[in-house]
Formats: structure tokens, C-alpha cells, sequence
């Protein structure tokens, strides 16, 4: 029994010599714990919720492609852009930026819309696709080639489940390289298409875009 008192004795001595430093890791842990949850269920919670209800018009206006509406409200209720202000770090927030980058890209605005979708993500992969996809399309207007191919590949190679958004996306890309005289790179991806997308509009086209580029001198 002694042998036993013995073996204890360490962890024993080691919790009387370090009794301060526990109870202070303890305490901390606790303080740690419960901010947490007191930010989460008193203060994010109710900016989601305020947030949530905030976006709602602008949403509407976004189904009716009432752009400014969209982005900077109708006076009564709020645009996007100031939820993204008023409500940084909600998902109402976030998915603010996809709206706006949708809106300035229907205003033309090509710069700010990429500046906005770039700073979008979702866990939704159509949404993702088609803000890449838009991406795609700013820089096109923008006649930055390289990046308008990047971004229309990315787009169409994002979620291959969704058959008729892939395909568009990599026939975008794929008629982008045809026009920048990259006749090569434009048949890869037309069989691409042609290969894993055969039962889709873009899959069916894909042969007449082909035959079309080998023929040419």
C-alpha cells in the first residue's frame, strides 16, 4: 500500500505546486466557452436574422433584374450594398456580393462585377458555377482573353453534375478560344463537351463546330 501512496504522490505534488495555473486554464476555458456562446446566440444570431429580413426586397428586385433597386434599394427598404456594410460576416452579407456582382454585370459595369463575384463563395455549386461563369463573361467584355477562358473553364468544370450549366460554360469557352484563332485548344474542348455532355444542347452542337474548324485552311 505504501508502494501505491508512493506512485501517487507526483500527480499529487505536481496539482498542489500548479493549483493557480490550473484554476486559471480552467476559468479561462469557461470564459472562452460561454463569450463563444454568447456571441453566437445574443449578437450573430439576431444580425442573421436582421440581415435575413433585410435582403428580402432586394431579392425580389434581383428575380425582376431591377438592378439599381438591387444594389441600393427603393428607399424604404435596403439595397445590398448596405447589407454588406450593415451585416459584414452574415450569410446575408455574403450572398449580397453575388447580387451585386449579377446586378453590375446587367449594368455593365464589368470591373466592379468582377471585383464583387470574386469575393462570393457557396457551398451551392450552380450558384458557384454561374458566378464564375459571369466572371467569365465580365472579362470577355473586358477583352481580357486569357482570363475570360480561365473563368469560363473554371465555370464549366466546377460542377460536372449539372450538365446543361457545364456544358454552356465550356462551349463559352471553347467558341472564346474559335475567335481568338486557337482553333486547337477550341476543338479539345468542343470534344470535351462531346464526350461528357452528349445528351445536352451544347453536346448535340458540338460535332458541327468541329468538322467546321477541321476543314478550314
Amino acid at each position: 500500500m505504501s508502494d501505491l501512496h508512493q506512485d501517487q504522490h507526483p500527480f499529487l505534488d505536481f496539482v498542489k505546486k500548479n493549483q493557480k495555473a490550473l484554476t486559471y486554464t480552467l476559468v479561462l476555458a469557461v470564459v472562452l466557452i460561454g463569450g463563444f456562446f454568447g456571441y453566437s446566440e445574443l449578437y450573430q444570431k439576431p444580425r442573421e436574422a436582421k440581415a435575413a429580413d433585410a435582403i428580402f426586397m432586394a431579392e425580389k428586385y434581383f428575380a425582376n433584374d431591377s438592378s439599381n433597386y438591387v444594389l441600393n434599394g427603393d428607399g424604404t427598404s435596403k439595397g445590398v450594398l448596405y447589407i454588406m456594410k450593415e451585416y459584414s460576416g452574415t450569410k446575408a452579407a455574403n450572398l449580397s456580393k453575388y447580387y451585386a456582382g449579377i446586378s453590375y454585370f446587367r449594368l455593365n459595369d464589368f470591373n466592379k462585377s468582377i471585383e464583387y463575384l470574386k469575393d462570393f463563395t457557396t457551398n451551392a455549386k450552380q450558384v458557384q458555377a454561374i458566378a464564375y461563369g459571369t466572371m467569365g463573361d465580365a472579362y470577355a467584355e473586358l477583352k481580357k482573353n486569357d482570363e475570360a477562358v480561365s473563368y469560363y473553364k473554371k465555370a464549366g468544370e466546377y460542377f460536372p453534375e449539372d450538365e446543361s450549366i457545364s456544358s454552356e460554360y465550356l462551349f463559352r469557352a471553347a467558341s472564346f478560344l474559335e475567335l481568338n484563332g486557337k482553333s486547337d485548344e477550341a476543338i479539345e474542348l468542343y470534344n470535351t463537351i462531346k464526350n461528357k455532355y452528349p445528351k445536352s444542347e451544347k453536346g448535340f452542337m458540338a460535332d458541327k463546330y468541329i468538322n467546321r474548324l477541321k476543314i478550314q485552311p
